[in-house]
C-alpha cells in the first residue's frame, strides 16, 4: 500500500543571471585569452574573400577557396575535439596554433603572388584544417565546472552572446584591415591572434577538463563517435542551415555593398546582422525558460528560416540592415538551444567531440553557402546571393521537424558504448548512496 507523503509547494524559480556564472572560480582565467582565441574564427572566412577577390577579381574564386578552408575545418574539427577529449586540449592546441599561423601565412604569400587556384587549395586545406577550437573547448570547460546545474543553460547562452560578439568584432575588423590598410592585412591580422590567444588559453591547464580517465587507465572501447548519437546527427543538419546563413550573408553583403559603390558599408551590414545575434543571445540567457529544450529549438529555427526568406528582396541599405538585424536575432535561440541539448545527448568524456561537430558543421554550411552565393553573385548580382540562406534554413528545418523524436534524451548507457554504460552506472550508484544526487526520484 503506497504511503501518504505530504509535499511542500514547489520554491520559486530563480533565474540564473550571468552575475552568478561569472563568479564561477577560474572562469576568467579562460574567458579571457578564449576570447581573443575566438576572434580568428570569424575573420578567417571574410579575410580570404577580401583578399583572394581583390587578387582574382572574382567573388566565385574568392568563394571557393574559402569553402575549401571551411570544409577543411569541418573534417578534421571533431577529430581534433576527440583527440582533445583524449589527450587533453593543450595538447591539441599548441601544435595546431603554430600550424594555423604557418600555413595561413603561406595562404596570403601565394594570394599576394597570383599563385594558381590549385596552390591557393593546398594552402587552404591546412589553414582550415588547423583552426583551434575554442568554441567548443570553453563550451567543455563551463560544462565540467557546472555539471547539470541551472547555470548550465546561461552558460550555453553567455557563449553564444561571446561568439556573436567575435562575429560583430571579427568581419567588421578583417574588413577595416582589408580596405583600409592592405587586402593581406586581414589574414595577418587572424593568424597573429590565432597564435598569441590559442597558446595563451592552452596554458590555463586548471580549469581544463581532464583528459579521459578511461583512455589513461587502458580501458578501451570500439571506436564510437558522438556523431553516432541520433540527436547529434539531427543538430549537425540544424547547423548546417545556421552556416549557410553566416556564409550566405558575408559574401552577398559584399557583392551588395560592391554594386551600390560603398564597399565601406560591407562591415557595418554584418555587424548590425551580427549584433541581432549578440541582443538574441543576452536574452535567451536572462530569460527563465519554462518550454522544453527541443520545442525551443523547433519555434527559433522555424523563426530563422522565416526570416531568411525575404533578404533577397532588399534592395536598399537601410532595409537589409532590419532584415538582417532580424535574421540575426533569430540564429541565436537557435545555436543556444542546439548546445543546451548536447549536454543531455552525449556523455562528458564525448563532450568536446559533439561540440565540435556542430562548429564544422556551421564551418561546412558556411563553407557550401560562400560557394554558392559567390557564383550566383558573379552570375546574377547580390540578391540571387541571399537565396542561399533561405535555401539552406529551409532545409535544415525540414530536417529537425521530421526527426525531432530522435532529440529526446537518452538513458546514460546508451550514450557512450559499453564502458561508458559502465562508468555510469558507478555514478548512479554513488548518487544512491547519497552523492551527487541531483535528479528527483518518485516515491511510492
Amino acid at each position: 500500500m503506497a504511503s501518504a507523503v505530504t509535499t511542500a509547494p514547489p520554491a520559486p524559480v530563480q533565474r540564473p543571471g550571468y552575475g552568478q556564472l561569472l563568479r564561477t572560480p577560474g572562469a576568467w582565467t579562460f574567458l579571457l585569452p578564449g576570447f581573443a582565441a575566438r576572434q580568428p574564427f570569424a575573420m578567417l572566412t571574410i579575410s580570404i574573400v577580401l583578399l583572394v577577390g581583390h587578387t582574382t577579381g572574382s567573388y566565385g574564386t574568392a568563394g571557393a577557396v574559402a569553402a575549401v578552408t571551411g570544409v577543411s575545418m569541418a573534417l578534421f574539427a571533431p577529430q581534433s575535439g576527440k583527440l582533445a577529449d583524449r589527450f587533453g586540449q593543450s595538447a591539441v592546441l599548441v601544435p595546431g596554433v603554430l600550424i594555423h599561423a604557418a600555413s595561413g601565412a603561406l595562404l596570403t604569400a601565394l594570394a599576394l603572388a597570383h599563385a594558381p587556384l590549385w596552390a591557393l587549395f593546398a594552402a587552404a586545406v591546412p589553414t582550415g584544417a588547423s583552426v583551434p577550437q575554442i568554441g567548443p573547448m570553453v563550451r567543455t570547460r563551463w560544462a565540467a565546472m557546472l555539471d547539470r546545474t541551472p547555470l548550465m543553460s546561461t552558460a550555453a547562452a553567455f557563449e553564444s552572446v561571446t561568439d556573436e560578439l567575435t562575429f560583430v568584432i571579427g568581419p567588421v575588423l578583417a574588413t577595416a584591415l582589408c580596405t583600409g590598410v592592405h587586402p593581406a592585412s586581414g589574414l595577418v591580422a587572424e593568424a597573429a591572434l590565432t597564435l598569441a590567444g590559442g597558446l595563451l588559453f592552452a596554458a590555463q591547464r586548471r580549469t581544463a577538463p581532464p583528459a579521459n580517465r578511461l583512455a589513461r587507465r587502458g580501458l578501451r572501447e570500439p571506436h564510437t563517435s558522438a556523431l553516432a548519437v541520433p540527436g547529434i546527427r539531427v543538430l549537425a543538419a540544424a547547423f548546417l542551415g545556421i552556416g549557410s546563413v553566416f556564409g550566405g550573408m558575408q559574401v552577398s553583403l559584399t557583392a551588395f555593398t560592391q554594386e551600390i559603390g560603398q564597399p565601406g558599408m560591407n562591415g557595418l551590414l554584418y555587424g548590425i546582422f551580427a549584433a541581432g545575434n549578440m541582443l538574441a543571445g543576452v536574452a535567451c540567457g536572462a530569460i527563465a525558460w519554462r518550454r522544453p529544450v527541443r520545442r525551443r529549438l523547433l519555434i527559433a529555427y522555424g523563426a530563422l528560416a522565416l526570416a531568411c526568406s525575404v533578404l533577397w528582396a532588399a534592395h536598399s541599405p537601410l532595409l537589409l540592415g532590419g532584415l538582417g538585424l532580424l535574421a540575426g536575432l533569430c540564429i541565436a535561440p537557435a545555436l543556444i538551444t542546439g548546445y543546451t541539448l548536447v549536454e543531455t545527448l552525449v556523455p562528458p568524456t564525448a563532450r568536446t567531440e559533439a561540440f565540435t561537430w556542430l562548429t564544422g558543421s556551421v564551418a561546412l554550411g558556411q563553407a557550401a553557402a560562400v560557394t554558392a552565393a559567390g557564383q550566383l553573385a558573379d552570375g546574377f548580382g547580390a540578391s540571387a546571393g541571399f537565396t542561399v540562406p533561405l535555401a539552406g534554413t529551409a532545409l535544415a528545418l525540414l530536417t529537425v521537424v521530421a526527426l525531432r523524436g530522435r532529440l529526446v534524451p537518452r538513458s546514460a548507457g546508451d550514450l557512450g558504448g559499453p564502458v561508458a554504460g559502465r562508468v555510469a552506472g558507478r555514478v548512479a550508484a554513488r548518487g544512491a548512496r547519497g552523492v551527487d544526487h541531483r535528479m528527483p526520484v518518485a516515491v511510492d
